[in-house]
């Protein structure tokens, strides 16, 4: 069975070093993030990942996970899927616009590039539906065998997974409305169908006939309607960001997560069992907190790792080692400072979070893709700013300076103990070091795409991601030394794809940054985002 998008073999491992020891604090994820559901022909359980580009299938009874479209297809951004009633899977491509038909014998064809963020899907006998996730967006028939799409109606308020009713009617969601329409497959008037539905993203019926709607909200709300008598029944799962459902011939529903992917089996009142454990979508920006609590920015989420001394051995590690912390969309570069966390997003923010009070503040807005950020001793906050080759300070008051711009592509910062920063730049190959003027004195350069940085006394330690590996540079001679290899970081071994510019409105894949962090007792923290784990690489004890 494959243990992560990463390695094939089933032999995964963390790295090697002769310099360090290397272990997980949590397992690997073994399903990239878990959007759209959908039981297919064959009884298993097909999974369409948005964020590793993917679709997978899982097998009810084991939970073994198979990848049957794979990441390197002509399929970029699966969000939801459905199987026709002669086996043929279609797919709502969302991120190009486009609907995918894969034959039973795994051939694909484009149905159509004439939607706008595809993402609800369905399939009543030998038609096809499809809706918008936009304001204003459309719900249509299309037909795979050629003819222009038609649309039934337009207006939703983000449209989401839907289903056909029992009543024979097309029902789907209105996300930002908090409402559940339906329509006649022919087309029609839509009708209201439910008001205040708590953040509705997804519609299903279970083989009662019950309405069945999944939140989108960090309670994992799930509201189960009776048509003929409109009585209502709301239950919290606490599963943050639940995204789709299906239900199998026993009338068990399976639900996805986008916050933290996996699939779990979900009863009517709230208990779940994980039939494939949840996992990071990342993990980007890591950093250790107050007490020695690692926290990891995650994309769509902040989480807190459990164990805080790391998993003694790499298969020990638990699915409860990873806990939610908060939905927090777009978190990328992650700094502590005492009992708060400092996040950079990519809506172009910069925030400070309590986790204690569950309260945020923006620092800075309307950045251009800022990414790695440290502290300074005084409460500054030093930031890189990537996509407009800046580095930034941010004070208390939360005035910008700018310390430095026409870098390259500047992804992290760190600071020495004399508060010189030094600034990684993963196209220039390069790191660094900024001068009182804002000039740049390179400390090391034909590096393998440098992200993650800390500097521990004359030391300065990055991540090579071209390389996969973390490298050590001597502030002093210069010389730089291999700390640890084969480490799982980007993509697999073998694929490369290159994401578009993010569109505003529309949901975009995260660019990797493999997050580099110093533990209280020495230890370097690195985020494995090609694997899902945060690694602790402890220096080897020396013996006399």
């Amino acid at each position: 069975m494959r243990p992560s998008r990463y390695d094939e073999t089933g032999r995964l491992r963390p790295g090697s070093s002769d310099r360090r020891q290397v272990s997980r604090l949590n397992p690997p994820n073994r399903l990239w993030g878990s959007n759209g559901v959908s039981f297919g022909p064959d009884g298993r359980l097909y999974v369409a990942q948005f964020l590793a580009g993917q679709i997978s299938a899982v097998e009810p009874a084991s939970g073994d996970v198979e990848v049957v479209v794979p990441l390197d297809g002509p399929v970029e951004a699966p969000d939801d899927l459905a199987f026709g009633a002669d086996g043929s899977m279609y797919i709502a491509d969302l991120t190009p616009g486009r609907v995918w038909r894969r034959s039973p014998e795994g051939a694909y064809s484009l149905v159509t590039d004439a939607v706008t963020v595809p993402n609800g899907i369905t399939c009543v006998g030998d038609r096809l539906f499809v809706n918008e996730m936009r304001t204003n967006g459309r719900l249509l028939e299309l037909f795979p065998d050629g003819g222009e799409p038609v649309v039934l109606t337009d207006g939703l308020a983000l449209g989401n997974a839907m289903q056909l009713g029992p009543d024979g009617l097309l029902y789907y969601p209105h996300m930002i409305g908090n409402q559940v329409w339906r329509i006649s497959p022919d087309g029609g008037v839509p009708e209201l169908v439910a008001e205040e539905v708590d953040d509705p993203v997804a519609v299903r019926f279970d083989l009662g006939g019950v309405l069945v709607v999944l939140s989108r909200g960090p309670a994992g709300i799930v509201t189960r309607i009776d048509l003929a008598t409109g009585a209502r029944t709301v239950t919290a799962s606490g599963l943050a960001g639940l995204d789709n459902a299906a239900f199998d011939a026993e009338n068990r529903m399976f639900v996805s997560s986008y916050a933290g992917g996996g699939i779990t089996e979900m009863h009517t009142d709230g208990r779940t069992r994980a039939l494939v454990p949840r996992g990071f979508n990342g993990p980007f920006g890591v950093t250790a907190g107050h007490g020695g609590t690692v926290y990891a920015a995650d994309h769509f989420r902040l989480a807190r790792l459990g164990d805080r001394d790391g998993a003694r051995e790499s298969d020990g590690a638990r699915e409860s080692d990873a806990l939610t912390v908060d939905l927090l969309h777009f978190a990328r570069g992650l700094a502590a400072d005492g009992a708060v966390l400092h996040v950079t997003t990519g809506l172009g923010e910069v925030r400070t979070w309590d986790p204690a009070g569950k309260t945020s503040r923006v620092r800075a807005a309307g950045l251009d893709d800022p990414t790695g950020i440290t502290v300074t001793p005084d409460g500054c906050l030093v930031v890189a700013e990537t996509g407009a080759g800046r580095v930034l300070r941010i004070d208390a008051a939360d005035t910008v300076t700018v310390l430095a711009d026409g870098l390259g592509h500047p992804v992290d910062v760190a600071l020495d103990a004399e508060q010189r920063c030094y600034v990684s730049d993963d196209r220039l190959g390069a790191v660094l070091r900024l001068g009182e003027d804002g000039e740049t004195v390179t400390v090391a350069d034909g590096l393998g795409a440098p992200q993650g940085l800390v500097v521990v006394g004359d030391e300065l330690f990055t991540v090579e991601t071209a390389h996969r590996r973390l490298s050590s540079v001597s502030l002093t001679t210069g010389a730089v030394t291999t700390e640890a290899d084969g480490l799982p970081v980007g993509l697999p071994p073998g694929i490369t794809r290159t994401e578009p510019a993010p569109v505003p409105g529309i949901p975009h894949r995260p660019r990797h940054f493999a997050g580099l962090a110093l533990a209280p007792d020495g230890a370097l923290l690195l985020s494995a985002n090609g694997e899902g784990t945060v690694l602790r690489l402890s220096p080897h004890e020396r013996t006399s």
